[in-house]
């Protein structure tokens, strides 16, 4: 690839990968593909029949392990609906074929916790509801409050930097009790809460309908290891989330997304990201 930090090329990833990308030469995939529930895109048409779209997934599959280091990792994020609950796993299933599945992390968009059940230890004076949701209108089903992250790899044993992402034992005691706990941190496990920001203004704050914050494509790479991580690679960029996270975090990244105005977005969030970088120094 180009020897310029970070690369969005505005074309379809399956033709970008085999042009742009050499065998073995990513560290971390991080990627949210179209979830296939009629999420209403620019340019792409997510209504495809499920086999086809299926299909196509496992063809990106192959090139991204193609792409990917014998010692890499694969975050795939993807959601579901109410109404079709299968498709997250439908493609988990597929990509078995490919991959071992490592690890199972689950984002967490909003929770609700009650001083009641946090314990005495917890820092908490009442009960809190934390993060945005998309509230649904039925009688059947909940709020979707989570999306996951399957983490893929070649052989299933990545050696991962747990502590990169860690937090303080709330319980203190832990750090003399426990042999593996020479400091104060544990590993976060595989919940991660990550809100969106708030938005008011849908059309000018989101362009995009369905991207990931920043924060979670900085908290895979750091858990995959940041000092081992050259190349970071997203198929579907979007309006930019991993590219401006490999930005923060100081590493190379590519990516390719079909649409113009998306790619478009992205360039203006990282010239954006680049001036405050600039500023704060």
């Amino acid at each position: 690839m180009s020897s310029n930090a970070r690369v969005i090329y505005a074309m379809d990833c399956l033709e970008g990968m085999k042009r742009h990308v050499r065998d073995r030469e990513v560290d971390v995939i991080v990627t949210s593909p179209p979830y296939n529930l009629g999420i209403r895109y620019g340019k792409y048409d997510d209504t495809v029949p499920r086999a086809d779209y299926l299909r196509w997934m496992v063809q990106v599959g192959e090139e991204c392990k193609r792409v990917l280091r014998d010692d890499g990792s694969f975050f795939l994020n993807i959601g579901y609906s109410s109404k079709d609950p299968w498709v997250a796993w439908e493609l988990a299933f597929r990509l078995r074929e490919l991959f071992e599945l490592q690890n199972v992390i689950h984002w967490i968009k909003s929770i609700a916790i009650e001083k009641s059940q946090a314990g005495e230890r917890a820092s908490i004076s009442g009960d809190i509801a934390v993060g945005h949701f998309k509230p649904i209108n039925s009688d059947r089903y909940l709020n979707k409050c989570h999306e996951y992250i399957f983490h893929f790899t070649k052989e299933g044993n990545v050696p991962l930097d747990r502590l990169a992402n860690g937090i303080p034992y709330q319980d203190k005691s832990n750090v003399r009790r426990w042999n593996r706990a020479p400091r104060d941190l544990r590993d976060r496990g595989d919940t991660w809460f990550i809100p969106y920001k708030t938005i008011r203004f849908s059309n000018k704050e989101r362009p995009h309908p369905s991207a990931f914050p920043p924060e979670l494509p900085m908290m895979c790479i750091k858990l995959h290891g940041l000092g081992r991580t050259r190349l970071v690679m997203d198929p579907f960029m979007g309006i930019g989330d991993t590219a401006v996270a490999c930005a923060r975090l100081g590493v190379r990244c590519i990516g390719f997304e079909i649409d113009e105005a998306y790619v478009k977005v992205a360039e203006e969030r990282l010239v954006r990201e680049s001036a405050g970088s600039k500023a704060a120094r």
